[in-house]
């Protein structure tokens, strides 16, 4: 599984070319949007929950999350008009880091509002993880698929675009395993997240 994506041959986008490209793709007329995503610490500048939890606010960093409940919410009514499905495997590693736990309660209103999102335990992947680590990749429909890719920090920094027909084949082919074998959303936020204390982080 994802055997020859470390061999693919992509081309690099900075970060305002990645997201021209992606939003042009999205409405193209693609049926599916898959992300895998397997990095367990990011930064989100800007977004206003993540500074609250990056300054170890967590309840304030809690309360802002529903912030962004109507720009989601125009996201997925767009796709939806478009016929759009969005389907994300989210890997998470144990213990639980501080960002993943605060992610996890953005992913769950982005659940509540539309996005199919299923989670995976990393432990239950290492067989298909003994050489690379399953790949942080976004694929829109059948015939793109970017790499994302993040500087030393975790902050985003473009993507590399691959569009070999079979490297994309194969690779929505892994999701699509990863998928199945991922639990549902709201069974591993309740019996995983939800008993967590608030995370100790920088201040």
């Amino acid at each position: 599984m994802f055997d020859s994506f470390p061999n693919g041959v992509p081309e690099r986008l900075d970060r305002p070319k990645y997201h021209e490209e992606f939003y042009r793709a999205f409405e193209s007329g693609i049926e599916y949007f898959r992300k895998i995503e397997r990095g367990q610490h990011f930064q989100e500048p800007g977004f206003a929950s993540h500074d609250a939890f990056a300054a170890g606010d967590w309840d304030r960093a809690l309360t802002l999350v529903e912030e962004k409940r109507e720009a989601y919410g125009q996201q997925f009514r767009k796709a939806a008009d478009l016929g759009v499905e969005q389907r994300r495997v989210r890997v998470v590693e144990f213990p639980v880091t501080p960002y993943v736990q605060w992610e996890m309660h953005v992913l769950r209103l982005r659940v509540e509002l539309g996005e199919s999102i299923r989670v995976l335990d990393a432990r239950r992947i290492a067989d298909i993880e003994k050489a690379n680590p399953v790949p942080e990749v976004v694929i829109l429909g059948e015939s793109v698929m970017y790499g994302v890719c993040y500087d030393a920090d975790g902050n985003a920094a473009g993507a590399n675009r691959f569009s070999d027909p079979a490297l994309i084949a194969e690779t929505i082919s892994g999701f699509d395993a990863l998928y199945e074998r991922a639990e549902s959303f709201h069974t591993f936020f309740d019996r995983e997240i939800k008993p967590l204390p608030a995370p100790r982080v920088g201040g």
